[in-house]
Protein backbone atom coordinates (compact mmCIF):
# COMPACT_ATOMS: atom_id res chain seq x y z
CA UNK A 1 0.00 0.00 0.00
CA UNK A 2 1.34 3.44 -0.44
CA UNK A 3 2.04 5.89 2.28
CA UNK A 4 -0.65 7.98 1.09
CA UNK A 5 -3.32 4.99 1.58
CA UNK A 6 -2.40 4.42 4.83
CA UNK A 7 -5.25 4.98 7.84
CA UNK A 8 -2.77 6.89 9.92
CA UNK A 9 -1.74 8.75 7.27
CA UNK A 10 -5.11 9.88 6.22
CA UNK A 11 -6.27 10.82 9.72
CA UNK A 12 -3.14 13.28 9.78
CA UNK A 13 -4.78 14.75 6.30
CA UNK A 14 -7.48 15.56 8.20
CA UNK A 15 -6.43 16.69 11.41
CA UNK A 16 -3.88 18.91 8.82
CA UNK A 17 -6.44 20.97 7.69
CA UNK A 18 -8.00 21.50 11.24
CA UNK A 19 -4.31 22.95 12.30
CA UNK A 20 -2.55 24.56 9.50
CA UNK A 21 -4.15 28.24 10.13
CA UNK A 22 -3.59 27.60 14.22
CA UNK A 23 -0.58 29.50 15.52
CA UNK A 24 1.84 28.78 17.86
CA UNK A 25 1.77 31.43 20.06
CA UNK A 26 -1.82 30.69 20.73
CA UNK A 27 -1.05 27.38 21.61
CA UNK A 28 1.84 28.67 24.28
CA UNK A 29 -0.75 30.70 25.80
CA UNK A 30 -3.00 27.99 26.09
CA UNK A 31 -0.22 25.54 27.36
CA UNK A 32 1.89 26.40 30.00
CA UNK A 33 3.77 23.30 30.15
CA UNK A 34 4.21 22.72 26.83
CA UNK A 35 7.63 23.72 27.13
CA UNK A 36 8.28 20.60 29.22
CA UNK A 37 5.85 18.56 27.75
CA UNK A 38 7.54 18.57 24.72
CA UNK A 39 11.14 18.54 25.99
CA UNK A 40 13.84 15.07 26.15
CA UNK A 41 17.10 14.89 27.00
CA UNK A 42 19.34 11.76 26.32
CA UNK A 43 22.52 11.79 28.06
CA UNK A 44 24.60 15.00 27.46
CA UNK A 45 21.94 15.98 24.49
CA UNK A 46 18.65 18.04 25.01
CA UNK A 47 16.19 18.52 22.84
CA UNK A 48 13.15 21.42 22.93
CA UNK A 49 10.50 20.75 20.12
CA UNK A 50 7.79 22.89 21.67
CA UNK A 51 8.62 25.20 18.97
CA UNK A 52 6.57 23.48 16.19
CA UNK A 53 2.91 23.39 14.57
CA UNK A 54 1.98 20.27 16.24
CA UNK A 55 -0.43 19.31 19.53
CA UNK A 56 -0.71 16.00 21.65
CA UNK A 57 -3.34 14.79 18.54
CA UNK A 58 -0.31 15.37 16.27
CA UNK A 59 2.28 13.36 17.84
CA UNK A 60 -0.50 10.90 18.40
CA UNK A 61 -1.27 10.81 14.93
CA UNK A 62 2.54 10.49 13.41
CA UNK A 63 2.80 7.86 15.98
CA UNK A 64 0.35 5.81 14.71
CA UNK A 65 1.73 5.99 10.95
CA UNK A 66 4.61 4.92 12.61
CA UNK A 67 3.24 1.69 13.92
CA UNK A 68 1.40 1.34 11.05
CA UNK A 69 4.68 1.14 8.67
CA UNK A 70 5.89 -1.09 11.03
CA UNK A 71 8.78 0.65 12.75
CA UNK A 72 9.66 -0.84 15.11
CA UNK A 73 10.12 -4.02 12.97
CA UNK A 74 12.37 -2.25 10.69
CA UNK A 75 14.38 -0.64 13.70
CA UNK A 76 15.24 -4.10 15.31
CA UNK A 77 15.65 -5.65 11.51
CA UNK A 78 18.42 -3.57 11.49
CA UNK A 79 20.16 -3.67 14.53
CA UNK A 80 19.59 -7.72 13.86
CA UNK A 81 21.59 -7.53 10.79
CA UNK A 82 18.89 -8.02 8.31
CA UNK A 83 19.87 -7.71 5.07
CA UNK A 84 17.80 -4.22 5.13
CA UNK A 85 19.57 -2.47 2.29
CA UNK A 86 17.53 -4.29 -0.49
CA UNK A 87 19.20 -3.27 -3.88
CA UNK A 88 22.34 -4.23 -2.77
CA UNK A 89 21.98 -7.38 -1.13
CA UNK A 90 23.82 -6.04 2.24
CA UNK A 91 23.11 -5.81 6.10
CA UNK A 92 23.37 -2.13 7.65
CA UNK A 93 25.60 -2.51 10.43
CA UNK A 94 27.12 1.02 11.25
CA UNK A 95 25.76 0.71 15.02
CA UNK A 96 27.70 -2.64 15.43
CA UNK A 97 30.90 -0.72 14.77
CA UNK A 98 30.08 1.27 18.22
CA UNK A 99 28.69 -1.52 20.15
CA UNK A 100 30.36 -1.55 23.84
CA UNK A 101 28.86 -4.77 25.18
CA UNK A 102 29.43 -8.29 24.33
CA UNK A 103 26.62 -9.74 22.64
CA UNK A 104 27.24 -11.41 18.82
CA UNK A 105 25.94 -9.28 15.63
CA UNK A 106 25.80 -12.11 13.01
CA UNK A 107 25.60 -11.44 9.53
CA UNK A 108 24.96 -14.52 7.22
CA UNK A 109 26.36 -16.88 10.23
CA UNK A 110 29.08 -15.22 11.44
CA UNK A 111 29.61 -12.87 14.58
CA UNK A 112 31.16 -9.70 12.77
CA UNK A 113 31.93 -8.28 16.24
CA UNK A 114 35.54 -9.89 16.72
CA UNK A 115 36.37 -8.68 13.56
CA UNK A 116 35.37 -5.33 14.36
CA UNK A 117 37.07 -5.00 17.60
CA UNK A 118 40.61 -6.31 15.67
CA UNK A 119 39.78 -3.53 13.20
CA UNK A 120 39.37 -1.19 16.38
CA UNK A 121 42.70 -2.29 18.37
CA UNK A 122 45.11 -2.41 15.06
CA UNK A 123 43.81 1.28 14.63
CA UNK A 124 45.02 2.03 18.22
CA UNK A 125 47.88 0.88 18.10
CA UNK A 126 48.67 2.69 15.16
CA UNK A 127 47.71 5.64 16.23
CA UNK A 128 49.42 5.28 19.32
CA UNK A 129 52.45 4.98 17.21
CA UNK A 130 51.90 7.93 15.54
CA UNK A 131 51.04 9.99 18.53
CA UNK A 132 54.19 9.50 20.25
CA UNK A 133 56.64 9.28 17.83
CA UNK A 134 57.64 5.51 17.66
CA UNK A 135 56.07 5.63 13.83
CA UNK A 136 59.28 7.19 11.79
CA UNK A 137 59.51 8.27 8.35
CA UNK A 138 62.12 7.26 5.75
CA UNK A 139 64.51 10.00 7.45
CA UNK A 140 63.30 8.69 11.01
CA UNK A 141 61.68 12.35 11.75
CA UNK A 142 58.55 12.32 13.64
CA UNK A 143 55.02 12.49 11.80
CA UNK A 144 54.25 16.45 12.21
CA UNK A 145 51.17 16.54 9.47
CA UNK A 146 48.38 13.33 8.76
CA UNK A 147 46.66 14.40 5.33
CA UNK A 148 43.32 12.27 4.81
CA UNK A 149 42.56 11.84 1.58
CA UNK A 150 39.22 10.71 0.35
CA UNK A 151 35.76 11.77 -0.89
CA UNK A 152 32.35 11.77 0.16
CA UNK A 153 31.47 9.19 3.23
CA UNK A 154 35.67 8.98 2.89
CA UNK A 155 36.13 12.70 3.62
CA UNK A 156 32.98 14.59 5.34
CA UNK A 157 32.77 12.39 8.49
CA UNK A 158 36.30 12.18 9.61
CA UNK A 159 36.51 16.47 8.72
CA UNK A 160 33.46 16.99 10.57
CA UNK A 161 34.45 15.25 13.64
CA UNK A 162 38.08 16.53 14.05
CA UNK A 163 37.15 20.12 12.82
CA UNK A 164 34.26 19.97 15.93
CA UNK A 165 36.71 18.59 18.13
CA UNK A 166 39.92 20.19 17.56
CA UNK A 167 40.35 21.60 20.57
CA UNK A 168 41.08 17.72 22.28
CA UNK A 169 44.00 17.24 19.07
CA UNK A 170 47.69 16.43 19.31
CA UNK A 171 49.30 19.42 19.62
CA UNK A 172 51.65 18.32 17.55
CA UNK A 173 49.95 17.17 14.88
CA UNK A 174 48.27 19.05 11.63
CA UNK A 175 45.55 17.39 9.87
CA UNK A 176 44.72 18.16 6.28
CA UNK A 177 41.74 16.75 4.37
CA UNK A 178 42.05 16.09 0.23
CA UNK A 179 39.01 15.63 -1.86
CA UNK A 180 38.15 17.89 -4.75
CA UNK A 181 39.72 16.11 -7.49
CA UNK A 182 40.40 19.99 -8.66
CA UNK A 183 44.58 19.63 -8.18
CA UNK A 184 44.52 23.31 -6.61
CA UNK A 185 43.17 21.56 -2.92
CA UNK A 186 45.86 19.34 -2.84
CA UNK A 187 48.40 21.42 -4.04
CA UNK A 188 47.91 23.93 -1.64
CA UNK A 189 48.18 21.29 1.17
CA UNK A 190 51.35 19.66 -0.37
CA UNK A 191 52.86 23.48 -0.27
CA UNK A 192 52.50 23.60 3.77
CA UNK A 193 54.18 19.81 4.62
CA UNK A 194 57.13 17.96 3.99
CA UNK A 195 57.53 14.73 2.63
CA UNK A 196 59.94 13.91 5.66
CA UNK A 197 56.92 14.01 8.57
CA UNK A 198 54.21 13.75 6.68
CA UNK A 199 51.87 10.40 6.87
CA UNK A 200 48.69 10.10 3.89
CA UNK A 201 45.87 8.06 4.62
CA UNK A 202 44.01 7.17 1.35
CA UNK A 203 40.58 6.18 2.25
CA UNK A 204 38.86 4.10 -0.51
CA UNK A 205 36.92 0.69 0.24
CA UNK A 206 37.66 -0.26 -3.44
CA UNK A 207 40.83 1.77 -3.87
CA UNK A 208 39.70 2.64 -7.36
CA UNK A 209 37.46 5.83 -6.72
CA UNK A 210 38.57 7.90 -9.52
CA UNK A 211 38.66 11.52 -7.33
CA UNK A 212 40.82 9.61 -4.26
CA UNK A 213 42.97 7.88 -6.77
CA UNK A 214 43.74 10.84 -8.60
CA UNK A 215 44.72 12.79 -5.93
CA UNK A 216 46.19 9.71 -3.66
CA UNK A 217 48.54 9.21 -7.01
CA UNK A 218 49.74 12.52 -7.55
CA UNK A 219 50.74 12.89 -3.31
CA UNK A 220 52.89 9.62 -4.30
CA UNK A 221 54.54 11.71 -7.20
CA UNK A 222 55.43 14.78 -4.93
CA UNK A 223 56.73 12.47 -2.25
CA UNK A 224 58.38 9.91 -4.67
CA UNK A 225 60.15 14.15 -6.31
CA UNK A 226 61.67 14.41 -2.77
CA UNK A 227 62.25 10.25 -1.03
CA UNK A 228 63.07 8.89 -4.77
CA UNK A 229 63.12 5.41 -3.67
CA UNK A 230 59.34 3.39 -3.61
CA UNK A 231 60.09 2.00 -0.46
CA UNK A 232 59.76 4.33 1.15
CA UNK A 233 56.14 4.71 0.24
CA UNK A 234 55.05 1.88 3.31
CA UNK A 235 56.20 4.57 5.83
CA UNK A 236 54.00 7.29 4.55
CA UNK A 237 51.21 5.61 3.25
CA UNK A 238 48.73 3.72 4.87
CA UNK A 239 45.04 2.60 3.26
CA UNK A 240 41.79 2.47 4.45
CA UNK A 241 40.32 -0.26 1.98
CA UNK A 242 39.33 -3.70 1.21
CA UNK A 243 41.00 -3.98 -2.06
CA UNK A 244 44.50 -5.80 -0.73
CA UNK A 245 45.90 -6.08 -3.99
CA UNK A 246 45.47 -2.44 -5.39
CA UNK A 247 46.76 -1.10 -2.22
CA UNK A 248 50.12 -3.26 -2.71
CA UNK A 249 50.55 -2.10 -5.75
CA UNK A 250 50.08 1.24 -4.93
CA UNK A 251 53.35 0.54 -2.77
CA UNK A 252 51.70 0.63 0.62
CA UNK A 253 52.47 -2.23 3.13
CA UNK A 254 49.46 -4.55 3.67
CA UNK A 255 50.03 -4.73 7.03
CA UNK A 256 49.09 -0.75 7.05
CA UNK A 257 45.86 -1.21 5.57
CA UNK A 258 42.67 -0.93 7.96
CA UNK A 259 39.37 -2.77 6.68
CA UNK A 260 36.03 -2.15 6.50
CA UNK A 261 33.25 -4.15 5.88
CA UNK A 262 30.38 -3.95 3.10
CA UNK A 263 27.61 -3.58 5.83
CA UNK A 264 29.33 -0.04 6.32
CA UNK A 265 27.52 2.49 3.83
CA UNK A 266 30.16 5.75 3.07
CA UNK A 267 28.39 8.02 4.72
CA UNK A 268 27.80 6.05 8.32
CA UNK A 269 31.57 4.61 8.31
CA UNK A 270 33.44 7.43 10.74
CA UNK A 271 32.77 4.92 13.19
CA UNK A 272 35.01 2.51 11.06
CA UNK A 273 38.54 2.03 9.89
CA UNK A 274 37.27 5.28 7.89
CA UNK A 275 38.10 7.01 11.70
CA UNK A 276 41.54 6.45 11.58
CA UNK A 277 42.59 10.22 11.21
CA UNK A 278 40.27 10.86 13.65
CA UNK A 279 41.79 8.44 16.41
CA UNK A 280 45.05 9.93 15.22
CA UNK A 281 44.36 13.09 15.63
CA UNK A 282 42.38 13.26 19.02
CA UNK A 283 43.54 9.86 20.47
CA UNK A 284 42.00 6.31 20.91
CA UNK A 285 40.60 6.99 24.30
CA UNK A 286 38.37 9.95 22.42
CA UNK A 287 37.68 7.96 19.70
CA UNK A 288 36.02 5.44 22.47
CA UNK A 289 34.15 8.24 23.53
CA UNK A 290 32.66 9.09 20.04
CA UNK A 291 31.77 5.62 19.81
CA UNK A 292 30.21 5.32 23.50
CA UNK A 293 28.34 8.05 22.75
CA UNK A 294 26.63 6.62 19.52
CA UNK A 295 26.60 3.38 21.81
CA UNK A 296 23.88 5.53 24.08
CA UNK A 297 22.60 7.00 21.24
CA UNK A 298 21.47 3.77 19.85
CA UNK A 299 20.11 1.98 23.17
CA UNK A 300 17.82 4.92 23.48
CA UNK A 301 16.75 4.44 19.75
CA UNK A 302 16.61 0.70 20.47
CA UNK A 303 14.37 0.42 23.60
CA UNK A 304 12.82 4.03 24.05
CA UNK A 305 8.89 3.92 23.05
CA UNK A 306 8.59 6.09 20.45
CA UNK A 307 6.42 9.09 22.47
CA UNK A 308 9.97 9.98 24.44
CA UNK A 309 12.28 8.67 21.61
CA UNK A 310 13.87 11.69 20.40
CA UNK A 311 15.48 9.77 16.71
CA UNK A 312 11.86 9.08 16.27
CA UNK A 313 10.13 11.99 17.32
CA UNK A 314 12.17 14.53 15.00
CA UNK A 315 11.89 12.19 12.22
CA UNK A 316 7.94 12.45 12.98
CA UNK A 317 8.21 15.76 12.70
CA UNK A 318 10.09 16.10 9.32
CA UNK A 319 7.30 13.86 7.73
CA UNK A 320 4.61 16.75 9.44
CA UNK A 321 6.53 19.23 7.80
CA UNK A 322 7.46 17.38 4.06
CA UNK A 323 4.45 15.90 3.68
CA UNK A 324 1.84 17.99 5.36
CA UNK A 325 2.91 21.33 4.54
CA UNK A 326 4.92 20.82 1.48
CA UNK A 327 8.49 21.96 3.21
CA UNK A 328 11.06 21.16 0.71
CA UNK A 329 14.08 21.96 2.68
CA UNK A 330 15.10 21.89 6.17
CA UNK A 331 17.84 24.21 7.54
CA UNK A 332 20.77 23.04 9.71
CA UNK A 333 21.66 26.41 12.01
CA UNK A 334 25.10 25.29 14.42
CA UNK A 335 25.72 28.62 16.62
CA UNK A 336 29.36 26.81 17.11
CA UNK A 337 32.32 27.85 15.83
CA UNK A 338 33.76 24.34 16.15
CA UNK A 339 30.33 22.73 14.34
CA UNK A 340 30.96 24.66 11.00
CA UNK A 341 30.55 21.62 9.32
CA UNK A 342 28.09 20.04 10.65
CA UNK A 343 25.81 20.86 8.00
CA UNK A 344 27.47 19.97 5.35
CA UNK A 345 27.76 16.52 6.48
CA UNK A 346 24.70 16.04 7.53
CA UNK A 347 23.83 17.15 3.87
CA UNK A 348 25.37 13.76 2.49
CA UNK A 349 24.29 12.06 5.34
CA UNK A 350 20.32 12.78 5.08
CA UNK A 351 20.53 13.97 0.73
CA UNK A 352 22.37 10.56 -0.19
CA UNK A 353 20.27 8.81 1.64
CA UNK A 354 16.33 10.26 0.75
CA UNK A 355 16.80 11.41 -2.08
CA UNK A 356 14.89 8.49 -3.78
CA UNK A 357 11.68 8.40 -5.51
CA UNK A 358 11.06 5.04 -5.99
CA UNK A 359 9.90 2.80 -3.21
CA UNK A 360 11.50 -0.67 -1.94
CA UNK A 361 8.96 -2.78 -4.41
CA UNK A 362 10.12 -0.80 -7.27
CA UNK A 363 7.24 1.73 -7.59
CA UNK A 364 7.11 5.26 -8.22
CA UNK A 365 6.10 7.37 -5.16
CA UNK A 366 3.12 9.98 -5.02
CA UNK A 367 4.29 11.63 -2.02
CA UNK A 368 7.87 13.70 -1.35
CA UNK A 369 10.25 12.40 0.19
CA UNK A 370 14.00 13.41 1.77
CA UNK A 371 14.38 17.61 1.75
CA UNK A 372 17.14 19.17 0.40
CA UNK A 373 19.21 20.14 3.99
CA UNK A 374 21.50 23.04 3.67
CA UNK A 375 22.94 25.42 6.58
CA UNK A 376 25.94 27.39 8.20
CA UNK A 377 26.59 28.86 11.20
CA UNK A 378 23.88 30.61 12.74
CA UNK A 379 25.03 33.63 13.74
CA UNK A 380 26.87 34.47 10.54
CA UNK A 381 23.87 33.20 8.71
CA UNK A 382 21.42 35.82 10.80
CA UNK A 383 23.51 38.23 8.61
CA UNK A 384 22.46 36.47 5.32
CA UNK A 385 19.76 34.04 4.60
CA UNK A 386 17.47 34.42 8.26
CA UNK A 387 15.54 36.81 5.63
CA UNK A 388 14.12 34.99 3.76
CA UNK A 389 13.55 32.44 6.59
CA UNK A 390 11.47 35.49 8.80
CA UNK A 391 9.60 37.08 5.62
CA UNK A 392 9.96 34.99 2.43
CA UNK A 393 7.64 33.04 0.64
CA UNK A 394 8.77 29.63 1.88
CA UNK A 395 8.19 27.37 5.39
CA UNK A 396 11.54 26.10 6.37
CA UNK A 397 11.75 24.00 9.40
CA UNK A 398 15.23 24.87 11.37
CA UNK A 399 17.60 22.17 13.62
CA UNK A 400 19.26 25.43 15.90
CA UNK A 401 22.41 23.20 18.00
CA UNK A 402 24.19 24.86 20.29
CA UNK A 403 26.32 24.01 23.83
CA UNK A 404 25.26 24.94 26.97
CA UNK A 405 28.63 25.51 28.09
CA UNK A 406 31.11 28.30 27.90
CA UNK A 407 34.41 26.90 29.45
CA UNK A 408 36.78 27.78 26.64
CA UNK A 409 34.90 30.68 25.34
CA UNK A 410 36.11 34.74 25.45
CA UNK A 411 34.60 36.51 28.34
CA UNK A 412 30.77 37.11 27.49
CA UNK A 413 30.72 35.83 24.23
CA UNK A 414 29.04 32.73 24.92
CA UNK A 415 26.34 34.75 26.16
CA UNK A 416 25.68 37.23 23.26
CA UNK A 417 26.16 33.79 20.84
CA UNK A 418 23.23 31.95 23.16
CA UNK A 419 20.94 34.80 23.44
CA UNK A 420 20.82 35.19 19.49
CA UNK A 421 20.10 31.61 18.80
CA UNK A 422 17.32 31.36 21.63
CA UNK A 423 15.92 35.24 20.26
CA UNK A 424 15.75 34.02 16.88
CA UNK A 425 13.74 30.45 17.58
CA UNK A 426 11.44 32.52 19.86
CA UNK A 427 11.27 35.33 16.86
CA UNK A 428 10.37 32.55 14.28
CA UNK A 429 7.69 31.64 16.65
CA UNK A 430 5.96 34.61 17.58
CA UNK A 431 6.72 37.05 14.77
CA UNK A 432 5.36 40.60 15.03
CA UNK A 433 1.55 41.04 13.78
CA UNK A 434 0.74 44.90 11.97
CA UNK A 435 -0.60 46.41 14.91
CA UNK A 436 2.45 45.49 16.82
CA UNK A 437 4.36 46.90 14.40
CA UNK A 438 2.27 50.29 14.16
CA UNK A 439 2.00 50.83 17.42
CA UNK A 440 5.72 50.89 17.88
CA UNK A 441 6.46 53.62 15.15
CA UNK A 442 3.77 55.43 16.44
CA UNK A 443 5.52 55.46 19.91
CA UNK A 444 8.56 56.30 18.54
CA UNK A 445 6.67 59.49 17.45
CA UNK A 446 6.34 58.34 13.79
CA UNK A 447 3.82 59.92 11.70
CA UNK A 448 0.35 57.96 11.14
CA UNK A 449 0.18 58.26 7.52
CA UNK A 450 4.17 56.86 7.47
CA UNK A 451 4.02 54.41 10.29
CA UNK A 452 1.20 52.69 7.88
CA UNK A 453 3.24 52.58 5.02
CA UNK A 454 6.01 51.36 6.66
CA UNK A 455 3.99 48.98 8.88
CA UNK A 456 3.53 45.99 6.26
CA UNK A 457 7.55 45.87 5.26
CA UNK A 458 8.36 44.76 9.25
CA UNK A 459 5.56 42.58 9.42
CA UNK A 460 6.39 39.15 10.79
CA UNK A 461 4.21 36.38 10.01
CA UNK A 462 6.28 33.59 13.14
CA UNK A 463 4.61 30.19 13.34
CA UNK A 464 7.35 29.03 11.63
CA UNK A 465 8.85 25.77 13.68
CA UNK A 466 12.48 25.01 14.85
CA UNK A 467 14.04 22.55 17.10
CA UNK A 468 16.84 23.70 20.25
CA UNK A 469 19.24 21.00 20.24
CA UNK A 470 21.36 21.76 23.10
CA UNK A 471 24.84 19.80 23.74
CA UNK A 472 25.96 20.29 27.55
CA UNK A 473 29.19 21.13 25.61
CA UNK A 474 31.10 20.20 22.95
CA UNK A 475 32.74 16.48 23.73
CA UNK A 476 33.76 13.63 21.83
CA UNK A 477 30.97 11.87 23.60
CA UNK A 478 28.18 14.47 22.79
CA UNK A 479 29.25 14.86 19.17
CA UNK A 480 29.05 10.72 19.13
CA UNK A 481 25.55 11.36 20.26
CA UNK A 482 24.64 13.69 18.11
CA UNK A 483 25.49 12.29 14.55
CA UNK A 484 23.47 8.72 15.79
CA UNK A 485 20.72 10.89 16.64
CA UNK A 486 20.83 11.97 13.31
CA UNK A 487 21.44 8.45 11.35
CA UNK A 488 18.62 7.01 13.36
CA UNK A 489 16.49 9.94 12.38
CA UNK A 490 17.39 9.95 8.41
CA UNK A 491 16.37 6.09 8.69
CA UNK A 492 12.74 6.55 10.14
CA UNK A 493 12.22 8.80 7.56
CA UNK A 494 13.06 6.16 4.81
CA UNK A 495 11.40 3.39 6.97
CA UNK A 496 7.83 5.22 6.72
CA UNK A 497 8.87 6.56 3.40
CA UNK A 498 8.70 2.79 1.85
CA UNK A 499 12.37 3.79 0.66
CA UNK A 500 16.01 2.25 1.21
CA UNK A 501 18.13 4.87 2.42
CA UNK A 502 21.22 2.81 2.15
CA UNK A 503 22.44 2.81 -1.51
CA UNK A 504 22.83 5.60 -3.75
CA UNK A 505 22.29 4.80 -7.50
CA UNK A 506 21.85 8.52 -8.19
CA UNK A 507 25.75 8.97 -7.91
CA UNK A 508 26.46 6.17 -11.03
CA UNK A 509 24.99 7.94 -13.85
CA UNK A 510 27.00 11.18 -14.45
CA UNK A 511 30.47 9.15 -13.37
CA UNK A 512 29.72 6.41 -16.03
CA UNK A 513 29.09 9.62 -18.60
CA UNK A 514 32.48 10.96 -17.31
CA UNK A 515 34.58 8.35 -17.86
CA UNK A 516 33.67 9.01 -21.98
CA UNK A 517 33.90 12.26 -21.92
CA UNK A 518 37.60 12.52 -20.19
CA UNK A 519 38.62 10.14 -23.27
CA UNK A 520 37.16 13.09 -25.52
CA UNK A 521 38.82 16.07 -23.18
CA UNK A 522 42.00 14.12 -23.91
CA UNK A 523 41.84 14.26 -27.52
CA UNK A 524 40.61 10.56 -28.07
CA UNK A 525 37.48 9.82 -30.08
CA UNK A 526 33.94 9.37 -28.38
CA UNK A 527 32.54 5.92 -27.79
CA UNK A 528 28.86 7.38 -26.88
CA UNK A 529 27.28 9.95 -28.86
CA UNK A 530 26.60 12.84 -26.69
CA UNK A 531 23.68 15.75 -27.15
CA UNK A 532 24.48 18.69 -28.62
CA UNK A 533 25.14 21.21 -25.93
CA UNK A 534 27.51 18.20 -24.30
CA UNK A 535 29.20 18.05 -27.34
CA UNK A 536 29.69 22.09 -27.86
CA UNK A 537 31.05 22.34 -24.40
CA UNK A 538 33.84 19.33 -25.09
CA UNK A 539 35.10 21.30 -28.46
CA UNK A 540 35.36 24.55 -26.49
CA UNK A 541 37.41 22.73 -24.13
CA UNK A 542 39.58 21.31 -26.43
CA UNK A 543 39.98 24.20 -29.20
CA UNK A 544 40.94 26.63 -25.86
CA UNK A 545 43.81 24.10 -24.83
CA UNK A 546 44.79 22.92 -28.44
CA UNK A 547 47.98 23.85 -27.54
CA UNK A 548 48.59 22.59 -24.50
CA UNK A 549 46.71 19.09 -24.99
CA UNK A 550 49.49 18.62 -27.59
CA UNK A 551 52.18 19.28 -25.28
CA UNK A 552 51.10 17.15 -22.94
CA UNK A 553 50.53 13.81 -25.36
CA UNK A 554 54.15 15.04 -26.95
Amino acid sequence: MSLTTLNAFKALHAHFRNLEQVHMKDMFARDPERATRYFLKVGNLSLDYSKNRIDDETLKLLRDLAQECALERKIEAMFSGEKINATEGRAVLHTALRKQTQEPVMVEGQDVMPKVREVLTRMADFSDAVRCGRWLGYTNQIITDVVNIGIGGSDLGALMVCKALKHYAHPRLNMYFVSNVDGIQIQSVLDKIHPETTLFIVASKTFSTQETLTNALSARAWFLAHAHDTRHIAKHFVALSTNKQAVQDFGIDTANMFEFWSWVGGRYSLWSAIGLSIMIYLGKENFQALLQGAFEMDIHFRSTPFEHNMPVILALLGIWYVNFFDAGSHLIAPYDQYLRYFPRFIQQLDMESNGKRTTLGGEVVDYDTGPIIWGDIGINSQHAFFQLLHQGTHLTPIDFIASLSKEGNLPGHHEILLSNVFAQAEAFMKGKGYHEVLNQMLEKGMSLERARALAPHRVFSGNRPSNMLLLDAITPKSIGSLVALYEHKIFVQGAIWDINSFDQWGVELGKELAKDILVQLREGSAQNPHDSSTQHLINLYKIYNKGVLHADQE
